[in-house]
């Protein structure tokens, strides 16, 4: 196979699309058969040509006579998937056509649709994750189908890049950003004064949910929130002598995982945050609560000062002293 050296490239295209109220302008690259053509109209006539299956005998230099001076193009012999020393690389079988399709007669001026990548491409998603899943295929991704992100529509493409020398998505330095990019309410959430330390890349979203998809909620690694939470914060495992039932039952009853304004991540601050269950249990329910005259100064005020019921109740994530019933000790 030919592989030409990068060429840079003008960009021809105008600027499709301006969005000023975001201050960001983006880029539409339009293919031709998308102006003559419906999605369904191309999608119909690729199923066709992969039942002609009339692929290139030249391979990816077929390809290339057009597509040399695209830099985004050439990328991707920097990475695995344009690997010309791998058998397990698209280029060992049937090259650009691996993954975008047999070629047909789109070399005659480039009207005949190819599949097409990503959020700009009119191919349904689960038709562009059907190519990368024909390979892809390990006990990684068994759960994709009815997971989250397969549910919700989005492509493989839409977080991984093929063309390129390392995807932004498998490095724990920008694996975040990718993630932020559509789950903004966590982004926020991360940023708070109280959260794990995502913004440093010291853990990155994956350490606790499998993005192509799992058996449990919110596509968690391990089988349930907490299980996900003692991989970590082991010493919060039991069992305890004298267990604190939203402890054992989710460790997101009380805490957000993501990030918070309050201390350890809770979703409100004690006491308002114990009275949630202990409404109407002796003192816990008559917590002064502020600079009032029955309070005094917050600081001189159990339930108010320093950790509020945690004060007294340390032990809150249970004990296992004799005399621990209270969480005291």
């Amino acid at each position: 196979m030919r592989i030409s050296k990068n060429i840079p490239t003008l960009l021809s295209a105008l600027l499709a699309t301006a969005v000023l109220s975001f201050g960001i302008t983006q880029v539409a690259h339009a293919s031709k058969w998308d102006a003559k053509m419906s999605p369904e109209e191309v999608e119909a006539t690729l199923d066709q040509k992969f039942a002609e299956g009339s692929y290139s005998s030249k391979g990816a230099d077929s390809c290339l006579m057009c597509h040399k001076k695209s830099e985004k193009v050439m990328d991707l012999f920097k990475g695995v998937h344009g690997a010309i020393d791998s058998s397990k690389s698209p280029m060992a079988g049937l090259q650009c056509e691996a993954c975008h399709g047999p070629m047909g007669k789109h070399n005659r001026g480039g009207n005949e649709p190819m599949i097409t990548f990503g959020k700009g491409s009119t191919l349904a998603a689960d038709k562009q994750n059907s190519v990368c899943l024909s390979c892809h295929q390990d006990d990684k991704r068994m759960s994709w189908n009815g997971g989250h992100h397969d549910n919700a529509d989005v492509a493989c493409a839409s977080c991984h890049s093929v063309h390129t020398a390392k995807d932004p998505v498998l490095s724990k330095n920008t694996e975040m950003e990718v993630c932020t990019s559509c789950h903004t309410k966590q982004k926020a959430d991360m940023n708070k004064r109280s959260s794990h330390p995502l913004k440093w890349a010291q853990m990155v979203c994956s350490d606790c949910h499998n993005p192509h998809g799992s058996t449990t909620d919110a596509d968690l690694n391990k089988a349930s929130v907490n299980d996900t939470c003692y991989s970590c914060h082991a010493e919060k495992r039991g069992p305890k002598l004298w267990e604190h039932a939203p402890v054992t039952e989710n460790c997101v009853t009380c805490h957000n995982p993501h990030g918070s304004v309050n201390d350890g991540m809770l979703k409100t601050r004690a006491p308002q945050l114990c009275q949630q269950c202990h409404a109407s249990d002796g003192h816990a329910s008559r917590a002064y609560l502020g600079n009032t005259g029955m309070g005094s100064q917050v600081n001189d005020n159990a339930f108010t000062g320093g950790r509020s019921c945690l004060n007294c109740h340390s032990q809150i994530h249970g004990s296992n002293h004799p005399s621990g019933k209270l969480f005291q000790r």
